[in-house]
């Protein structure tokens, strides 16, 4: 994968790439987003918690493609109150080094459920 940065560009909000060029040979796959809840319906409280949990359900779908966390090129994540920034940051900055995947954060006036507070999907690549 080749990280874009440009100098013309102003740097980065936080940890996150301006683009990511995706090499040919390289097989996607796109997540629809993943709400935090378990099998057995279980959602955490926290916003943070719940990132966690979004994060661990991607990582499941990713896995049963053969590719994993580190194959993330893109985060869409979406929290439904600004107050909920600071917790997705967090665990997203604890679990995605430098060069970092493209994202885009916004916040939206809700979900499929009002308990719901964070939802994230993403796009991977990994070589064929």
């Amino acid at each position: 994968m080749k990280h874009h940065t440009p100098d013309t560009v102003r740097a980065p909000f936080a940890r996150y790439s301006h683009g990511v060029e995706i090499p040919a040979g390289y097989r996607l796959m796109l997540c629809s987003g993943q709400l935090s809840i378990t099998p057995d319906d279980h959602i955490p409280e926290t916003s943070e918690d719940q990132t966690e949990l979004c994060f661990k359900n991607i990582a499941a779908v990713l896995m049963s493609a053969g590719m994993t966390m580190h194959d993330i090129v893109r985060i869409n994540a979406f929290v439904t109150d600004r107050a909920h920034l600071p917790g997705y940051m967090k665990v997203r900055d604890r679990l995605f080094d430098d060069p970092a995947p493209a994202s885009t954060l916004m916040i939206v006036s809700g979900f499929a459920r009002e308990v719901f507070k964070v939802e994230i999907e993403v796009i991977a690549a990994a070589p064929d």
